[in-house]
């Protein structure tokens, strides 16, 4: 059981007026207690970070027992009424660790760590948007078709019985334990944020890799590739081309409101066209959750173990000149969020996610003929040394599978394409001829 994981899963409760009423006003109760509490904390907080157990020198300060008669804050036992134990456990919880973080990113501040010489401290926020955990056996009692709530009801608190509109598929998993779920509340209705550990199937042997080239153009083209360099599969992923257009169009208001506005020169003010930005990052987080599913659909289907990326963490666009439409496709690109989601997703059905170094998969050939010209029409057009036009994605998925092949696997960001010889010419980095040269070298006849 060491491999477990924990996911979770969104359920819709069904619930009345009143019933959303009552979550509302717990939320309300459940936040005032945390903002109160969340100065208590930070000013006690050299005894609560040296004590054995904070939340219990914690619950000494604010909480009335019989051994405690007279804790130093009344404030709590006066203005929360019987307020449920497991209740105030998770918000001192909440608490220590929202004056832990600000405590240690201010030291941070006064030491020098800092992103600019001029930053400002940070700041600690009591206004916090907590949701409340709901404790099994004691907040939550989950019944075949309903859950039971404990709520505030103005004065006291109560259990409430609400059902369950729909859930999710992990509950079903015959390893899945149930963990305290969180309330989410509005005005029109409640559902539960439920997690789950889980154990994933066992990874099997790596026979085969899922290679993937993460583009501005196509959004991700994929590869199979055996170990012995042989491609069984391939795939271009373009089922997202109209959220791409609804993206797109909303940026494209954004630029054309932002040159009304300010014209050539000035500057925007904070929080311009918010709204716009907001449903575009919103479409560009659809198009990753749905690029990531076809990815494993593809992966598991094609029976590879491993889907390998590109390790492009920290990389920042060269092209297109500031503000123009180039640089701000740049900016949406959806290289780290596939990555994360895929990694996410796929270690839950039992398969790993790799990364390599990307230097040199797209500009090289991959069957080694040299360095590859880009078409200036159709960028992704490539024609190589031989005169052979190819997809360049496409030649960089083989390239990107090879390079796992070849343990060229990233290590450090500081890798490059260059050898340890003192020669100027840039050596190729790995491509998939390479890896049918190391098979052709190792391949011994029969009988000789």
């Amino acid at each position: 059981m060491d491999n477990l994981i924990i996911r979770s899963d969104n359920w819709d409760l069904n619930p009345n007026k009143e019933q959303i009423q009552y979550a509302l006003d717990t939320e309300k109760v459940y936040r005032q207690f945390a903002r109160a509490l969340i100065g208590v904390v930070y000013t006690h907080w050299t005894l609560i970070a040296n004590a054995s157990s904070p939340c219990a020198a914690v619950e000494k300060l604010i909480h009335k027992t019989n051994k405690n008669p007279n804790p130093r804050y009344q404030y709590f036992t006066c203005n929360f009424y019987k307020f449920p134990s497991y209740l105030r456990r998770a918000v001192i919880q909440a608490a220590i660790g929202q004056v832990s973080s600000f405590v240690i990113r201010y030291r941070q501040w006064l030491s020098g760590d800092r992103k600019r010489r001029d930053a400002n401290p940070p700041k600690l926020n009591a206004v916090t948007n907590l949701r409340t955990v709901l404790y099994q056996g004691q907040c939550i009692l989950f019944l075949k078709n309903s859950v039971k709530i404990k709520l505030y009801k103005g004065k006291d608190w109560s259990w409430e019985t609400i059902p369950v509109k729909n859930t999710g598929q992990r509950h079903l998993l015959p390893e899945s334990k149930t963990m305290s779920p969180s309330m989410m509340v509005t005005n029109t209705g409640i559902s539960l944020s439920v997690p789950f550990k889980i154990k994933p199937p066992q990874t099997p042997k790596v026979k085969k890799v899922c290679s993937v080239d993460l583009g501005i153009n196509t959004i991700a083209v994929a590869s199979v590739v055996n170990p012995n360099g042989t491609v069984t599969a391939r795939k271009f992923f373009n089922s997202c081309a109209a959220d791409i257009d609804r993206r797109d169009k909303r940026l494209q208001a954004i630029r054309k409101k932002a040159r009304l506005t300010m014209g050539k020169t000035g500057k925007l003010t904070k929080g311009f066209c918010r709204d716009i930005y907001r449903k575009a990052h919103n479409i560009n987080k659809q198009i990753a959750h749905k690029v990531s599913r076809e990815l494993i659909n593809f992966a598991t289907t094609n029976g590879a173990a491993v889907i390998v990326f590109e390790y492009m963490t920290g990389w920042k666009p060269r092209g297109g000149r500031r503000g123009s439409t180039l640089r701000q496709r740049f900016h949406g690109w959806l290289k780290s969020s596939i990555v994360s989601l895929t990694t996410e997703k796929y270690v839950e059905l039992g398969g790993k996610t790799s990364q390599v170094n990307p230097r040199g998969t797209s500009s090289w050939a991959y069957d080694g003929s040299g360095k590859v010209r880009r078409n200036k029409k159709n960028y992704a057009l490539a024609t190589f040394a031989s005169g052979k036009k190819y997809n360049a994605d496409l030649s960089a998925s083989y390239n990107i599978g090879a390079r796992y092949w070849l343990k060229l696997v990233r290590r450090n960001r500081n890798e490059s394409g260059m050898g340890q010889s003192t020669q100027p010419e840039q050596r190729m980095p790995g491509l998939l001829c390479q890896l049918w040269s190391e098979i052709e070298a190792a391949y011994v006849p029969e009988g000789s």
